[in-house]
């Protein structure tokens, strides 16, 4: 076990005290989970969640949605915002699978390794990084480690990245430290912690389970006492 393995263990087990250890069930719909995480992007649950409802209500199959007019798919979506944006990302992304695939199924990442699956999606138009690590992550369960803001911030100042590391090379990165049955539970509880305490601008750090092995903490207390 490295240092940092011992570490995330730690982290883990903090967090986990704190908001519980969530409950994982791969939904085994990629296509699903790329509609969903595309009209997350530059967006919160609370705008993307709606619009992906809507989607999912109005249309028995997601083939539909290629063949609708990119007007009207953008209006079904205006709720997540960049409705225009999306509408075409999410057509593009379905073309480019259909000309690759003759077919609309992503059933068959299922059994590709991990990186090579990514790098499948990564070259669908729209498609980067996060967006390729959310489908295999909640789609199938694999071991890929989607870096939102949240998680790129707290794994910065809890010192498992360097500060040079740009967010695109976040995600291999955590990877390689952060044990496969573990990476959810990272990602979810990550997420959880930066939403409530700490955040972006003022951490709470005094009610941060974290504290005692935060390297930012002091730097935190300084700035805001």
């Amino acid at each position: 076990m490295t240092a940092y393995t011992q570490q995330i263990e730690v982290i883990l087990s903090a967090l986990e005290m704190q908001y519980g250890k969530p409950a994982f069930y791969p939904s085994g719909d990629p296509f699903a989970e790329l509609i969903r995480t595309i009209l997350s992007q530059n967006t919160s649950d609370m705008n993307s969640r709606p619009a992906f409802t809507a989607l999912s209500t109005r249309f028995k199959s997601w083939d539909y949605l290629i063949k609708i007019d990119t007007a009207e798919l953008a209006m079904i979506i205006k709720q997540s915002g960049l409705g225009k944006v999306k509408a075409r990302r999410i057509q593009q992304a379905l073309s480019a699978i259909l000309q690759k695939r003759n077919n609309l199924s992503l059933d068959f990442l299922s059994d590709m390794p991990s990186d090579e699956a990514r790098e499948w999606l990564k070259d669908l138009p729209g498609v980067g990084e996060k967006t390729a690590s959310c489908v295999l992550l909640f789609a199938f369960g694999k071991p890929v480690l989607p870096v939102d803001t949240h998680v790129y911030r707290l794994s910065k100042r809890l010192g498992l990245l360097d500060s040079t590391v740009r967010p695109e090379q976040a995600s291999k990165l955590l990877e390689s430290i952060i044990p496969s049955e573990k990476v959810y539970e990272f990602h979810v509880l990550l997420i959880t912690h930066g939403r409530k305490i700490c955040k972006a601008r003022r951490p709470l750090c005094q009610a941060c389970v974290l504290r005692s092995l935060c390297p930012s903490v002091s730097f935190f207390t300084i700035i805001s006492g």
